[in-house]
């Protein structure tokens, strides 16, 4: 089985910082990669400040920080990836985009890395046929926020062999997290049930059954779910979950899966929730107001 020492990481946003920080902190050596210097210093300032406050809970110790600070490098290109065992793609979820950028990677990976993708809908037999290693290409797939999930969706494309699931098996467990083995069906196991949740309360929203507020407190009290699907949403972003469910309603040809129309004109208003400071809420100010 191949051995797993030296992590690549692409994306140093919400889901790539968090790869590196849990893969750093279980010993890993890893090479956080993005395209500018001031995305890959604010991955850094994030894994720093996660990591202190799991110091001030008192859920790793101060050593444990530093050490896992010193274990992160930073590359603005992929030539820096080059010696790594396994790279983890963590980019937006956009096929074209991700295609792009395994087919630079496999030039300057080292022949027998194992690549994989992070992402939460795209077919990883489609993305494995972008590069020269299908045969050692997988998905793993992380939760968000990646240091607090428990679970890590494994998915296997056609041409996914034995000894690659199982390192990528091996890896996730060293991580300290729990697997869910999912068949390359749009979605997976987790966004296929919770997507079209969301989706469905974004229509409850759109054809005025209840407001924001209601609904998310309707859910919260009423099923015991930590957060509102329209809150969850928020924090997901309305980019994300727009593009899921694009990939279920092209992927499996049915109307049940058709995007909420008023999610659709969110997104084109550039209100993608927290990381716009608006979406289904306004966080501009001190608490987060509801927009409808």
């Amino acid at each position: 089985m191949a051995q797993i020492n030296k992590l690549g990481v692409i994306g140093a946003g919400q889901m790539g910082n968090g790869i590196a920080h849990v893969a750093a902190l279980a010993g890993l050596d890893v090479v956080l990669n993005d395209v500018t210097s001031d995305r890959l210093k604010s991955g850094m300032a994030t894994i720093n400040g996660n990591l202190t406050r799991q110091v001030a809970k008192k859920v790793i110790s101060e050593e444990a920080r530093s050490q896992a600070l010193g274990r992160i490098s930073i590359s603005e290109t992929l030539d820096g990836l080059a010696d790594c065992d396994l790279v983890i793609e963590t980019a937006i979820e956009k096929e074209d985009i991700k295609r792009k950028i395994f087919h630079d990677l496999c030039a300057v990976l080292k022949p027998e890395a194992i690549v994989a993708s992070n992402t939460s809908s795209i077919s990883i037999t489609r993305l494995a046929a972008s590069t020269d290693r299908p045969e050692r290409f997988i998905g793993i797939h992380f939760m968000n926020p990646v240091p607090l999930m428990e679970l890590v969706e494994l998915i296997r494309g056609i041409a996914t062999d034995d000894t690659t699931f199982e390192a990528a098996k091996e890896f996730v467990g060293r991580l300290g997290k729990l697997v869910a083995v999912s068949e390359d069906f749009p979605a997976f196991i987790v966004n296929r049930i919770l997507l079209p949740m969301i989706n469905e309360a974004i229509y409850t929203l759109y054809e005025g059954v209840g407001n924001v507020e209601a609904i998310d407190a309707a859910m919260k009290l009423g099923a015991h779910h930590p957060m509102g699907p329209l809150e969850l949403a928020d924090f997901i972003g309305l980019d994300t979950c727009l593009s899921i469910m694009q990939v279920l309603h092209e992927g499996l040809a049915d109307s049940k899966y058709r995007p909420c129309p008023l999610l659709v004109k969110y997104v084109e208003a550039g209100w993608l929730g927290r990381k716009t400071q608006r979406g289904f809420y306004d966080y501009r100010g001190p608490k987060p107001v509801p927009t409808r």
